[in-house]
């Protein structure tokens, strides 16, 4: 059919809202993902009492198979017995009901999240990893010249780990962007096609469809995505690597 199939899905405004929800859970997710890491990495740099069994709980959500964890997080943004609702309330912090897997925009919100969750333990670790390597020698001068940890943070640590993070994100967005459990457990690509991404959309169309040539044209779709997004990462790792030295 030559390429018919590129000029239909072109021209579908599912396959448009699948482009534009696959954008936004990679971007939130990963942003998300560098907040948590950055911050979780700080915390087990500390020595304190469990620390080996912290590390072995925050290393869970990365061995825990997609599927598993998924139905674990339906019920906790179920619409009845959300945890997460329930203890909104109790805390006087919500008046009515959230929605979460009901209404498009929360469910994007919930699908950020569990995206976020998966990567999180995996980016925790490589964030820890640079810490480690940062020279000593950097922040104690900085600790002497009465540098806060805000400053050295942002002036010292974070520069020193751009490189880092940007692998970590790498990683992270192509999980993201590829993964089809999480949004297929947890949504569907429903309410009324609002939540699809490109792998779940190339799923419907393709397998449960039955039009594979609709549904291989989405999923090609993901290579240009991937592609500039790599090359995007790997080229700002470069440039922050050469900066610092």
């Amino acid at each position: 059919v030559g390429l018919q199939n590129y000029k239909e899905i072109v021209g579908d405004p599912i396959f448009r809202r699948a482009l534009r929800n696959t954008l936004l859970v990679a971007i939130g997710s990963q942003a998300l993902v560098i907040v948590l890491a950055t911050a979780a990495a700080q915390v087990f740099r500390a020595a304190f009492f469990g620390k080996r069994v912290a590390r072995f709980v925050l290393l869970l959500p990365w061995s825990v198979p997609v599927s598993l964890a998924a139905l674990a997080w339906v019920w906790i943004f179920d619409s009845t017995f959300s945890v997460i609702n329930w203890t909104l309330k109790t805390a006087g912090l919500l008046q009515g009901w959230l929605y979460w897997l009901g209404e498009p925009a929360l469910a994007l919100v919930a699908i950020t999240i569990v995206q976020a969750w998966r990567i999180f333990p995996f980016a925790t670790v490589i964030v820890l990893a640079g810490l480690t390597s940062i020279p000593k020698d950097l922040t104690e001068a900085a600790v002497v010249d009465g540098a806060g940890f805000w400053r050295r943070l942002f002036r010292i640590e974070l520069p020193l780990l751009l490189p880092v993070i940007a692998v970590a994100v790498l990683f992270g967005t192509v999980y993201a962007v590829t993964d089809l459990g999480v949004v297929y457990i947890l949504t569907g690509g429903g309410p009324a096609n609002q939540t699809h991404v490109l792998a779940t959309l190339a799923f419907q169309r393709g397998i449960q469809g039955a039009d594979l040539g609709q549904g291989a044209a989405i999923a090609v779709f993901l290579v240009p995505f991937l592609v500039l997004g790599a090359a995007f990462m790997l080229r700002l790792a470069r440039h922050t690597e050469v900066g610092v030295r």
